[in-house]
Order: C-alpha cells, then sequence, then structure tokens
C-alpha cells in the first residue's frame, strides 16, 4: 500500500478511458461522465491521470532548480532569483504536489478540459486564465455537477482557495477510492515519506516543515 500512496507502483491501475492509466472504478465513471458532457456539446478530454513518483519529482526537480517557470497564486510568472529557498516550496507547491504525496499517484485523480472550446494543436496549461476564459462553460457545468453531488463520484479537492494548493477547477477526484486513500495518508506517514529522501532539491526546507506542509498542502482539501 506504501508504494502506491507515493506513486511508486502501477499494480492498482488499468489502460482506461482514453488509453490513461486509472484506477478502474474511477475511468468507468468518467467514461459516463465524459458521454454526459457530450450530450452538452463539450468534449471532455484528459491532460493528465496517474502520475508515478518520478514523474513528480522530475517536475519538482525542475522548479526547484530554477529550470521551469515558477507561478504566483494568479498564474503569472514569478522570478526565481528574487525567492528565498521557503517561498520556492510554497510556490511550488501552490500548483505541484510534492514526488509521492500527488493525488495523481492514486489513479483516482484526473486533469480534464473541454476539446470542442479550442482548437487541435491548442496546448492545454491549466491556468486560471483559462478557467475564466475559453473553459469556463465547460468548467462551470463541471462545478454544477459537483454541487448537485451529480458528478458520477467525482469531486473537486481544490474547489476554492483554502490556503494551500490554488484551486484547480480542471481537478476531479473519485471520491469512493481517493477518499479511502486520503485516511491512509496521514501526517505521520508523509513525515516517514519524506525522512527517506535525500536527493531531491530543497528537502531540508521540506522536512523542516514537514507537519506544516502536510496540514497545508496535501489534508487541506474539500471534504
Amino acid at each position: 500500500m506504501n508504494d502506491i500512496l507515493t506513486g511508486k507502483t502501477e499494480e492498482h491501475l488499468t489502460r482506461g478511458f482514453s488509453g490513461f492509466l486509472f484506477n478502474q472504478k474511477a475511468s468507468s465513471a468518467l467514461e459516463i461522465l465524459s458521454k454526459r458532457a457530450k450530450k452538452e456539446g463539450f468534449d471532455l478530454r484528459v491532460v493528465s491521470s496517474f502520475r508515478g513518483f518520478e514523474q513528480q519529482k522530475n517536475i519538482w526537480q525542475r522548479k526547484a532548480q530554477g529550470q521551469k517557470v515558477l507561478l504566483d497564486s494568479n498564474g503569472h510568472p514569478l522570478k526565481f532569483e528574487d525567492l528565498e529557498p521557503d517561498q520556492i516550496v510554497d510556490a511550488i507547491l501552490r500548483w505541484s504536489a510534492f514526488p509521492g504525496a500527488s493525488r495523481h499517484h492514486w489513479g483516482t485523480d484526473v486533469d480534464v478540459f473541454d476539446a470542442n472550446a479550442v482548437a487541435a494543436d491548442y496546448e492545454v496549461q491549466l491556468t486560471p486564465q483559462e478557467v475564466a476564459g475559453v473553459f469556463a462553460p465547460f468548467y462551470s457545468w463541471i462545478d454544477e455537477l459537483v454541487a448537485s453531488d451529480d458528478a458520477e463520484g467525482f469531486f473537486l479537492p481544490y474547489d476554492q482557495d483554502r490556503g494551500g494548493i490554488a484551486p484547480e477547477a480542471w481537478h476531479l477526484s473519485y471520491r469512493p477510492v481517493a477518499k479511502e486513500y486520503e485516511k491512509l495518508y496521514s501526517e505521520d506517514f508523509f513525515i516517514k515519506h519524506v525522512s527517506n529522501l535525500n536527493e531531491l532539491a530543497l528537502i531540508d526546507e521540506v522536512k523542516n516543515r514537514a507537519s506544516e506542509i502536510y496540514a497545508r498542502f496535501i489534508s487541506n482539501v474539500a471534504s
């Protein structure tokens, strides 16, 4: 189970909706949601489903070393050289999970968009600007379904700004399975996970703030 929670195995996954790796139940539910979206004129597509530990680690390393742009809470670029180490950690965690602590490790969470709203060669960025702009009708539809508890078991873990991860209108989580993983992913589990990592950039800052990071960026989600 530890490897499932930290994204170090794919044994719990199946090649499901649109060829992406998913928990089987989550994949089946997304298939139904996609058919419902089509009836409303939307083409629900996946940007990202399962992401393993190594992929999340690569994202972290690039951002922590200034090789990939960091964004503020409004989705605007920050100047890496102006930030202190703890500020870099906060900026990364605002938009990207710590390796081994991403909900995408579980196969229950997925980032989606409406392909009917853009050209075929459009590169989805998943930014607040897209939420308020080109994909606004689609995400409004998702919001309404979630609010009425009629989204095939999916909910929005980052539905509003709770001071941790920025609101993500595109991030759906399959509640029946994800909530069970949430229970297992305790503060003690995270602290132990972090204590076993030494090769990551800014790892000392994360270790020193592990309890705070858990409370602010991991367990701080919609119920």
